[in-house]
């Protein structure tokens, strides 16, 4: 199976940047365990992004240990995956990035 290039989305890339300054207020570990965690999840769509829960074209994968899910749509002809959203998994349903 090919591996699939990420794409972060300017509005997922602002998210991810404010999730890291929001850790950094409160722990010095924080941020950096949000990286790594965000990087295994990385590596998890790069190999195999179709498993995972889906609405319509856009699905989701939760980040371990933090309360975020990245949400993503695959395109199959270019082999890539574009994240379009971590979205803060309290934060209103309402703004999820499903269309």
């Amino acid at each position: 199976m090919a591996q699939h290039k990420i794409i972060v989305s300017p509005r997922a890339q602002k998210e991810i940047e404010n999730a890291i300054d929001y850790y950094a207020l409160y722990s010095i570990n924080a941020p950096i365990n949000f990286i790594s965690a965000l990087q295994e999840a990385y590596c998890i769509l790069e190999t195999n992004p179709f498993y995972r829960v889906h609405y319509s074209k856009i699905r989701a994968l939760r980040i371990k240990h933090f309360p975020h899910s990245l949400y993503f749509i695959i395109n199959e002809n270019k082999n890539t995956v574009r994240v379009l959203s971590c979205f803060h998994n309290k934060r209103n349903p309402n703004n999820l990035p499903i269309a």
